[in-house]
Parts: structure tokens; sequence; C-alpha cells
């Protein structure tokens, strides 16, 4: 209420701040794309049961879209810079929808691999530009508002399965795919309308501005182009640090389920362990994420590296039910500090002139260790019949993500 009042008076005005429209819609928009994204596990058995495919054939198509929103980050990062996120958005909702739509057309692998690998994996690709689009409104409270943005991802997560099993059992896995895909259209595309680039659009201030103005010239001052951003150690050090991440998350996304049950515990368990996860990097998002405001989001990284390289440790000796319910909880907590301090980290390295695409291209480090991280983990698996070398060499990455966020230094623009 109070930050409300700080925007109040500077305009002079007692306006409500758009910029919290533009945090819902974001918001929204994460929860239906990113919950469409992790309904793919609804569909395996149902398309396997189809054609008869092997899982490794069927699984390949979700490793795609994770490379594919990485590469397509670059390119709407920069759109976003460019022409905003109203632009970026409605063309991501109709790409994602078609997709989806799309899919229940298939009848080869190859038509996975292009309506979801491709297509979806393209379509979903709104993480950079919204939250580029959500630095460019707060200074002030960036990344609790970052924080509450991303949350929309962990609760997609919990509820999007829930809906897509539900219609794939009433009805059939097909027509799952066309209500899914003209759902997200009509709604990302419709949410995408309130979008805004910045403050300047609508004739309002930055967040907080009249108790903000060194921070705001700090960020002027800052202002580096992606050119002369790509030839700092800092913007290397965090590509690294977003590799590690990805490559961490999506192991024991990936991995943590069936590495529960070899333990011995039964699978409806081992799915609770799994949600676990989710829900405690609900509270990392809210909770967590806005003491980046108050301690800077370095500091929030390396404490979150720090607790998520310890739970990986924890992870290689844990057997029992409640020991993986911990090693969860706290792994959840430090993945959801992590996004809700990702872009305004990136912000305050290197301003936000070019913000978008350089957003884009260090996301595009933690899509890359998405991709790999869960490949290399299920190949060493096959190899040893064990995940402890697998989640070693996890830990061994987290490490260094650790280092590398140690290592970074503020940069002054010459």
């Amino acid at each position: 209420m109070n930050h409300q009042k700080d925007n109040q008076s500077s305009h002079g005005k007692n306006d409500f701040y758009y910029g919290f429209i533009v945090v819902a819609a974001a918001f929204f928009i994460m929860l239906i794309i990113y919950g469409i994204q992790y309904t793919f596990g609804t569909f395996f058995k149902p398309i396997l049961s189809d054609f008869g495919w092997s899982r490794a054939l069927t699984s390949g198509a979700f490793s795609l879209t994770w490379f594919m929103t990485g590469l397509m980050s670059i390119l709407v990062g920069g759109l976003n810079d460019r022409f905003g996120p109203r632009l970026v958005i409605t063309i991501n909702g109709f790409i994602a929808g078609a997709g989806f739509i799309l899919i229940s057309q298939i009848s080869a692998a190859w038509h996975l691999y292009l309506f979801y690998g491709v297509m979806v994996g393209a379509g979903i690709s709104v993480y950079v530009p919204l939250l580029s689009t959500v630095a460019r409104w707060f200074v002030h409270r960036r990344t609790t508002m970052s924080g509450i943005v991303v949350t929309g991802i962990g609760i997609g997560m919990l509820i999007a399965p829930i809906i897509s099993n539900w219609l794939i059992v009433n009805y059939t896995w097909r027509t799952a795919c066309i209500i899914i895909g003209i759902a997200v259209l009509i709604l990302v595309v419709s949410a995408a309308q309130f979008l805004k680039r910045d403050p300047t659009e609508v004739g309002q201030p930055l967040f907080g501005e009249s108790k903000i103005t060194a921070a705001i010239a700090d960020l002027e001052a800052r202002a580096f182009s992606f050119r002369e951003a790509i030839s700092t150690r800092q913007f290397w050090l965090s590509f690294v640090m977003f590799f590690g991440f990805g490559y961490c998350l999506l192991t024991v996304l990936v991995h943590l389920t069936p590495y529960s049950t070899d333990q011995g515990i039964t699978s409806a368990t081992a799915a609770e362990i799994l949600g676990t996860v989710g829900g405690a990097s609900i509270v990392g998002r809210l909770a967590l994420g806005s003491l980046g405001d108050k301690i800077g989001n370095r500091n929030g990284f390396i404490i979150s590296f720090t607790f998520m390289l310890l739970s990986i440790l924890w992870l290689i000796k844990s057997g029992e039910a409640w020991s993986l319910y911990l090693f969860a909880a706290v792994f959840g907590l430090a993945y959801g500090n992590i996004v809700a301090n990702h872009s305004p980290l990136v912000a305050t390295l290197f301003g936000l002139s070019s913000h978008g695409l350089i957003l884009g291209f260090v996301n595009f480090g933690f899509n890359f260790g998405a991709t790999l991280g869960p490949i290399v983990s299920g190949y060493l698996f096959d190899l040893t019949g064990s995940y402890k070398i697998a989640f070693i060499i996890c830990a061994v990455i987290c490490a260094i993500g650790l280092l590398s966020t140690m290592l970074l230094k503020p940069l002054k623009h010459k």
C-alpha cells in the first residue's frame, strides 16, 4: 500500500498503477503456457499405446521443446526490446495453440517432433519477454514482482496435468489436444492485449520512482548493448550459472520419480515427492524471492546455489521417503528463489536497454542445460544401473554454478 502511495506522489495523481495489470497478465500467461508444457506426461502413455513407439523416441519430442524454447528466447527477447510484448506474446499464443491442435492429427513420429517439439516449443518461449517487460515497469520491488509472475509456472505445473488427464480419460488424447490448443490460443492471445512495453506507454513513471532516482540513474548508466554485454566476463559467468541451474533442475524433475521408486517407494509417494518440489518452489518464488530486493540478486543466487548443492549431496545418500521429502523441500525452495532473481540479476548487471536480448541469450544457457541434463543422467543410469554417478556430476555442475555466481561483480559502463 505504501508503495502505491509512493507511485501516486511521483506523478501527482491517484491513478491505479498499470504495472500491476502487466504483472497479473504475465502471471496468467505463465500459468497457461508452462501448464501445457508439463502436460506432456499425461499424453505419454496414450500416444505410446496408439503408435507403439519407444519411450526414448517419444520423450525426445519433450527434450526438443526445451532446446527450441531456449533458441527462440534469443529471438523473442530481441523482438520484445523492439516491438513490445503485446505483439510478441500474441504470436506466441497463436503458435502454441495451433501446435497443440495439430498434435491431434499426428500419424508419424516426425509429426510429434514438428508440432510439439518445434511449434509448441517455439510458442511457449514467453519467459524472457514477460520477465523483461516486468523489469521495465519496476525497479523498486522488481524481484518481488518477478517472483509473483513466475509463481504462475508452479501453479500451472500443479493444475494443468490434472485437467489434461481428465480430458484424456473422459474423451480421447486427440480431443484433449484440440480443446487445450483452442483454450491456449484464446486465453494467451486475450491476456497479451493487456501487456504494455513500459510505463511511458500509459504516461506513468517507474514504480516508486520518486524514492529510487539513484537506482534508476545507475541502471541508465549501465545500459549495455548486447554487443557490449557479450564481450564481458560477467555475461559468460551468467551463462554458465544458468546452464548449471537448468542441468540440475531438469535432471531432478525427470529422474527424481524413477529414482524414488528404485528405492522401493510406491509410485504414489514418489509423485508426492516430486509435487513437493513444485510446491516448495512456489514458496521460494514468493516468500524467498522478495529477499532479492533486500540483499541483492547476486546474494540471492549464492544462497540458492548453496542450498541446491547441499540438497543434491543429500540426495546421493537418500533412500527413505522422509529424506527424499526433505530433499524435495530444500531443492524446491532454492529453485523458486533462483527463478525469482533471474531477470532482475540480468537487469542489475547490464541495465534495461537490451535486457530482453541479453536475458534471452543467457536463458538459452538454462535451456541447453535443461536439454542435456536428463539425457546425460539417463545414459549414465543405463550404463551403470545407478543414479549415483549422475547425481555426483549434477553436484559438481551445481558447484560450478555457485562459483560462477561468487565471481560476478557489478559492471560499470564505459
